[in-house]
């Protein structure tokens, strides 16, 4: 009997390991096909770094959490076995992929920019992972953005819709009318959210302290991520065309 549950959780273990290491295979084939291999694998990676930001910070606050999963095109998640009992945690575990996959990302511009000309498809991997985190910063649950707002006001949402709507109107995208159905039922709860209602006090609780502290990091790392996003795109528009720095 014990032989048998002992091969039952390795049975399980393996299946997670599969899931996570399955679907980052598959990420990485769809994105080499597309892109070719180098990026495809980066990209992938930095994807990774950015879901153990959040894996470690939700281990750190005793929350159980899965290995990440993996879908081409729509990104990756860690899956949330329980809750935050409180938007300070829930903001920490937010705040934390962003900022570890920034400094992931950080890392590939500066060894792109060692490697010169030949460094061209890491400093393409680089834009994808400043983009990738900026954007995941729109203050809207279920984006990370979301989640770190809640500390401040849920009410703030309701801004992360006007940016929805302009990056749509720019670059119409079937990823962009995914988080607007996710993201709708949340910004019905910011509509009609009341600070003073005595359900919301427990959870949305935060010392003004806690709160400042959000909020600098918060609009510190979108000034940080625009100003890079920008910078790469320039660089990179500046150099060889980017097709063939990826394919290469």
């Amino acid at each position: 009997m014990l032989k048998l549950l002992f091969l039952l959780f390795s049975g399980l273990k393996f299946s997670k390991i599969f899931m996570t290491g399955g679907t980052m295979l598959l990420s990485i084939v769809v994105y080499a096909w597309i892109y070719g291999w180098r990026y495809a694998v980066g990209f992938v990676a930095l994807l990774f770094v950015h879901e153990m930001g959040h894996f470690i910070a939700a281990r750190q606050r005793g929350l159980p959490v899965g290995a990440p999963t993996f879908i081409p095109f729509v990104g990756a998640w860690i899956e949330m076995k329980a809750m935050p009992h409180d938007a300070e945690t829930e903001a920490y575990v937010g705040l934390a992929g962003p900022l570890v996959g920034s400094l992931g990302a950080l890392a590939c511009y500066f060894l792109a920019r060692d490697m010169g000309h030949e460094g061209q498809w890491l400093l393409a991997v680089a834009y994808g992972g400043f983009f990738l985190n900026l954007f995941n910063l729109i203050p809207l649950s279920p984006l990370d953005g979301g989640r770190i707002t809640a500390v401040l006001s849920p009410r703030l949402w309701l801004l992360g819709v006007p940016v929805l709507m302009a990056l749509f109107w720019l670059n119409p995208s079937p990823i962009l009318i995914m988080v607007a159905i996710m993201a709708f039922p949340q910004v019905l709860k910011a509509w009609k959210f009341d600070p003073k209602d005595p359900a919301h006090a427990g959870y949305y609780q935060a010392s003004g302290e806690t709160r400042l502290t959000y909020a600098t990091a918060y609009l510190g790392l979108i000034a940080f991520l625009s100003v890079m996003t920008h910078d790469v795109h320039q660089m990179l528009m500046s150099g060889a065309p980017l097709a063939n720095a990826l394919k290469r």
